[in-house]
């Protein structure tokens, strides 16, 4: 037997993959308060879908249910890899260059899918100025979503960012109450309220990066001498943990045996 997901909390499943990537691949460790946060984010897209149930939005009438909540699945998984590979480049590499290898392997890939799969209802388009000004106005709010996505994850995370945009569906259920004419029901701002709880908790800390004591391990007296790292054989095995706020004292200098 089939279970019918909702799409709003299929779209939950990018947090998890963000964190267990961001946990084993950037060495990022959370706090009790972070775990706290994600899950009333998570209560607040439940209020939503099941905002979606009273007012009778229902989703997902088509036949292959399964099929579809499998797709969403696997676009979650593969939204949160990328997004966790876009943090370690633009904090390893460059956000220029992020940008420029985004925009040219994106429109060559995007050009390729567009003529294999839907290149027959873009023949059947009735072009006018309205469609043409829609177009240019979805491309320029695409535009503004990838440039300044690298700029927020590199000021906060992958994980933060993939909980702000948790909110997106809000902001289109707001404007279809003025488009489309949704039915509104108060348990849409119990949502949105729960949300952004969820990600004030979630940033009222700073997450920590587990380094190697051999090499990264931080000492908090700049105004000491120069300390002697152990040999590696001496080292200990455990890890150390760096915040990933701004530190307002200068480092040390270290010299490694």
């Amino acid at each position: 037997m089939c279970l019918e997901f909702s799409g709003e909390l299929l779209d939950c499943f990018v947090i998890p993959v963000v964190i267990l990537l961001s946990w084993f691949f950037l060495l990022i460790r959370y706090k009790a308060v972070h775990f706290i946060g994600i899950v009333v984010c998570i209560l607040g897209m439940g209020c939503m879908a099941g905002a979606d149930v009273l007012v009778g939005r229902h989703q997902g009438a088509g036949e292959n249910k399964l099929v579809g909540d499998l797709l969403v699945l696997g676009g979650a998984t593969l939204y949160g890899i990328s997004n966790v590979w876009e943090e370690y480049i633009i904090r390893t590499l460059s956000r220029v260059e992020f940008l420029g290898m985004i925009g040219l392997f994106g429109a060559f890939f995007s050009g390729i899918q567009l003529a294999i799969m839907e290149h027959k209802e873009l023949l059947k388009v009735p072009w006018d100025w309205q469609i043409g000004l829609l177009y240019v106005g979805f491309s320029a709010c695409m535009f503004g979503l990838y440039s300044f996505m690298p700029v927020v994850i590199k000021r906060t995370s992958a994980t933060s960012v993939n909980l702000s945009l948790l909110t997106a569906d809000l902001y289109s259920l707001f404007c279809g109450l003025f488009l489309f004419h949704y039915k509104f029901s108060g348990l849409y701002l119990l949502s949105f309220f729960t949300i952004l709880i969820g990600l004030v908790l979630y940033s009222s800390t700073s997450t920590y990066i587990a380094q190697d004591p051999r090499v990264y391990k931080q000492f908090r007296n700049p105004s000491g001498p120069v300390v002697d790292l152990p040999n590696a054989a001496q080292a200990e095995p455990s890890v150390t943990y760096t915040s990933l706020g701004q530190e307002t004292e200068e480092e040390p200098h270290v010299r490694v045996a």
